[in-house]
């Protein structure tokens, strides 16, 4: 399942690390809408969840799901895996600007939820969750997985908490990923479906921002969208970057794109920059272009010299068991919910705040 060419098929395996017995923590999965479903399913089965329940109102989609996971049972509508009661947690992948619904009504019936990011696509949604989040006192957990499941993103966190470059100053993120248009459905051209790009993959890179500064929130300071190359699809965006200030007083840009050239061996090159005021760590998350294709890599400099760790296989992702963890106890060790729920509303707003760009000029 993990194939570093398409962002949709990639879904990172890691070493098995249960928190809980056999049967103790079973999850239904509603909306198999995006291949990122296989990679949160990878990591809740590894910390000892099993996936027991799936369903999507396309069967193709619940074969081809029940093909990697042939344990699962596909149910015959949603309300069966929302009625039942040995259920746990559900999971989803749903068109992006569904996925709120099925949040409320998974948390409603009694359920924790994990969805992939983004977990929703506008403010009012955002209200909802947040709503039905304190009304139920259940979790509401994003797939944040340019931070969570990326092996070296998690061994630089682990740096920057133990000081490594001294006081963090300055987070800066590159997104960009491989458009694949051909393949794509078309909920993925539409903005009142995806959210548009800031809000689609930008919130990844919002939340690794707020993560590394240690900070709770920002201000979005500027922010600019664009479609440069995909004007058959004029509600699509392949183009975005935003500067952000933390309330720590930690500096935050990043940028996102659909441009990931065809010669590349992985689905796009993501990197990010922490500088601290006594060294800086770069992440090259995978792949090292040029000179080695697998991913992984952490570069860091400080007053001794400068390090290259190979990441890979040596840190594992804890996000999963510690959430699980979460849900079992009514805790926020994996991420709490309000920097869940920060990150995304400041995606949003920078979202709304852009300026539009393109082949024409630009405009507010």
């Amino acid at each position: 399942m993990q194939k570093k060419s398409d962002g949709q098929s990639y879904a990172p395996r890691g070493k098995a690390v249960a928190v809980v017995a056999p049967g103790e923590f079973l999850v239904g999965v509603i909306g198999l809408d995006h291949g990122h479903i296989h990679g949160m399913c990878n990591g809740l089965s590894e910390a000892g969840a099993g996936i027991v329940l799936a369903w999507d109102p396309d069967p193709e989609k619940c074969r081809l799901f029940r093909e990697a996971w042939p344990t699962v049972r596909i149910a015959r509508d949603r309300d069966e895996i929302l009625e039942a009661g040995n259920i746990r947690l559900i999971a989803s992948a749903a068109v992006p600007g569904d996925r709120c619904d099925i949040g409320v009504a998974a948390l409603e019936s009694g359920h924790d939820f994990f969805v992939d990011k983004p977990p929703l696509i506008t403010r009012e949604q955002l209200e909802r969750a947040r709503a039905t989040v304190g009304r139920t006192g259940r979790r509401w957990g994003v797939y944040y997985s340019e931070r969570l499941h990326v092996e070296s993103a998690v061994r630089a966190g682990e740096l920057v908490k133990q000081g490594a470059i001294g006081r963090v100053v300055q987070v800066m993120g590159w997104g960009p990923h491989r458009a694949g248009v051909a393949a794509r459905p078309d909920w993925f051209f539409d903005k009142s479906r995806y959210g548009g790009i800031l809000v689609d993959i930008g919130c990844h890179q919002i939340e690794q921002i707020l993560a590394y500064a240690g900070a709770e929130g920002a201000k979005i300071t500027n922010s600019h969208v664009a479609n440069f190359n995909h004007t058959a699809y004029p509600r699509f965006e392949d183009f975005g970057d935003v500067s952000l200030i933390c309330d720590n007083g930690v500096a935050g840009y990043f940028r996102v794109d659909w441009f990931t050239p065809d010669g590349l061996g992985a689905w796009g090159d993501g990197r990010t920059l922490i500088l601290g005021t006594d060294g800086y760590i770069e992440i090259r998350k995978y792949i090292d272009v040029a000179a080695n294709a697998e991913g992984d890599h952490v570069f860091l400099v400080d007053h001794e010299g400068e390090r290259h760790i190979e990441a890979a296989g040596t840190c594992g992702f804890p996000f999963f068991g510690q959430f699980i963890r979460d849900c079992i106890e009514h805790t926020g060790t994996a991420m709490t919910q309000s920097h869940a729920f920060a990150a995304i509303e400041l995606a949003i707003e920078a979202q709304e705040r852009a300026w539009k760009a393109g082949v024409g000029g630009f405009r507010s």
